[in-house]
């Protein structure tokens, strides 16, 4: 597993490169400015590949999460959508003590968004509805062991090439293993993407969850680059930028590299 760091450097590679054949720069831009809304009737699939270094008793632990993230619009009528987004997490730790290394599902988180199909007064976007947690994890590391639910929602607005909003949701852990801790947490992710022409953008983002049980923060701050480009006639997005923890419980890790691979399926 330690070789998985080589998998950013192919990633960088093909970011570079721009891919196979590049996307018209019109269709380009409009599809990166789509990325950029969560709410978008755009149907994507992330492949996010997160590698994490610095944890563990020793500061020299690694952490690495696959996020699957399908993000479906569901069409309800002339006036509204139903947004399903999708958290499939697989993860590996090589740095929980007398654990030994760690492979496996996380939990899911299922959310899904009812939302305008247009815009609001001053280009106002958003949706609310529920998100669910789902008890898939594999390993105790790796998950909660618990069912939760709570409210979540998103408003962005975009105007030229800026695209600024946040996205938030709070679960509360409603059935699951008693032995385990209950879950309260507030997620939240406010953002802002410049569209630099041809495809191109660039975001800063935070990821911040605050542990009501344990009054502790988790605060990685993200800054990524992102081509929208074509392999064949698939378009994708590739997007690869660094992580930087402000705040997280002892023994979390520190700093980051995040890569990622979106496969994109614009709808009508």
């Amino acid at each position: 597993m330690r070789n998985i760091g080589s998998r950013v450097t192919v990633a960088a590679a093909a970011l570079i490169a721009g891919g196979t054949a590049s996307a018209s720069a019109q269709d380009a831009d409009e599809l990166s400015k789509q990325l950029s809304n969560p709410v978008a009737s755009l149907i994507s699939v992330p492949f996010q590949n997160n590698f994490e270094f610095g944890a563990g008793p020793d500061d020299d632990g690694f952490s690495y999460t696959l996020n699957i993230q399908p993000v479906i619009p569901i069409h309800i009528n002339d006036d509204w959508n139903i947004i399903s987004r999708t958290i499939l997490p697989i993860g590996f730790r090589d740095y929980i003590p007398d654990e030994g290394d760690i492979f496996g599902l996380g939990d899911t988180t299922q959310s899904f968004f009812l939302s305008p199909r247009q815009p609001g007064p001053g280009g106002l976007i958003w949706g609310v509805g529920p998100a669910f947690l789902v008890p898939t994890a594999t390993d105790d590391v790796l998950g909660t062991g618990k069912f939760g639910i709570g409210p979540t929602a998103v408003a962005l607005v975009q105007k030229d090439q800026w695209t600024i909003g946040a996205l938030g949701n709070h679960i509360w852990s409603v059935a699951g293993e008693g032995s385990r801790p209950d879950v309260n947490q507030t997620f939240l992710q406010p953002f802002v993407s410049y569209a630099l022409g041809k495809g191109r953008s660039i975001t800063l983002n935070t990821e911040s969850t605050y542990d009501w049980e344990g009054s502790q923060w988790t605060v990685p701050i993200n800054l990524m680059f992102a081509q929208v480009t074509k392999f064949g006639e698939q378009p994708v997005s590739l997007q690869i930028g660094g992580k930087y923890y402000a705040d997280a419980p002892e023994g979390a890790p520190e700093w980051g590299i995040r890569a990622n691979i979106t496969f994109l399926f614009p709808t009508k």
